[in-house]
């Protein structure tokens, strides 16, 4: 919750706003920290900026000068677009509660987004990067299995660490997780994955540490859960280890499942379940990937390219 100090005379609305977000829209933990974050951002704009000026006088010009503060000060065209759908939200809810008498929302228009393709490694890449782990020593074998487990699944990081026992069903080639918005998906895994995840369980998970977490599949060198910012920083090293120049992040490997297996002929609509987008406008950016790929492929092996 949030104290006086940090949004001053808009504690209470905010409160509410979240409160509102959390029990009547039932919205995720990370999606609630997020909208929270914004908010907060926002009031800070209007009680350092604006002499603490009430919600009922925030116009068009007001959204307007607060969104170019946040281009001066270095966010990115996301996080502007990110800030723009928050105020939205909860101006709609002000206007509905009768906060504003004028939805200053109603007159700002979203940034366009910009256009940004993810990197993906090419399959060679892959193989440099999954060649990296030791796997006869028991992080080594987790390092490789995590990586394997990510490219053959395209999870997200935060699923990656958030995996359990219980959600492997190897023997059928399944696994389970829970993505964005609290929803289930079920996504097949290749043999290859499957052969290192029970390796992995075997050889290398049971010697990691003395005080296990009992159900969490991929854990650090204490026995505790690996974190997402864990996860970032082993594949940071890695990629430098595997002589990779291009910027990759955890969720390249997802790109890069996503990619190979549309260039190899999946269907779109597949790639979006595999994935658990909501919105298949969302999958459609790995269709501009294959595009320039295969411009590429084009421009490197055509005669007259």
């Amino acid at each position: 919750m949030a104290t006086q100090n940090e949004v001053g005379v808009y504690t209470d609305q905010l409160a509410d706003y979240l409160h509102y977000v959390t029990v009547e829209r039932g919205l995720s933990t990370n999606t609630r920290t997020s909208y929270r974050q914004d908010l907060v951002q926002f009031f800070h704009f209007l009680m350092h900026e604006r002499n603490s000026m009430p919600l009922q006088d925030v116009d068009r010009f007001t959204i307007l000068d607060f969104l170019k503060s946040l281009e001066t000060s270095g966010k990115s065209r996301n996080s502007v677009i990110h800030m723009v759908s928050s105020l939205r939200k909860f101006f709609q809810y002000a206007y509905n509660n009768q906060w504003v008498t004028k939805n200053p929302m109603d007159q700002v228009d979203p940034p366009k987004k910009a256009q940004h393709l993810p990197a993906v490694l090419s399959v060679a890449e892959v193989d440099a990067l999954l060649a990296v782990p030791d796997t006869n020593t028991p992080l080594g074998l987790r390092n490789r299995t995590m990586l394997e487990v990510m490219y053959a699944t395209g999870l997200r990081v935060s699923e990656l660490v958030n995996l359990k026992l219980d959600d492997l069903h190897l023997e059928i080639g399944l696994i389970q997780t829970i993505g964005k918005g609290d929803k289930e998906r079920i996504i097949p895994i290749g043999d290859v994955a499957a052969h290192w995840l029970q390796r992995y369980l075997t050889e290398g998970r049971p010697f990691l540490g003395k005080q296990q977490t009992a159900d969490v599949i991929f854990l650090n060198d204490h026995g505790r859960q690996l974190t997402r910012q864990g996860v970032w920083k082993l594949i940071k090293q890695m990629v430098q280890q595997a002589g990779i120049t291009k910027d990759v992040s955890p969720h390249t490997l997802r790109h890069s499942f996503a990619t190979h297996i549309l260039e190899n002929g999946a269907d779109l609509r597949i790639v979006q379940e595999l994935l658990g987008h909501a919105d298949i406008s969302t999958t459609q950016i790995y269709t501009h990937i294959s595009d320039k790929r295969l411009t590429e492929v084009y421009d490197k092996s055509h005669p007259r390219a």
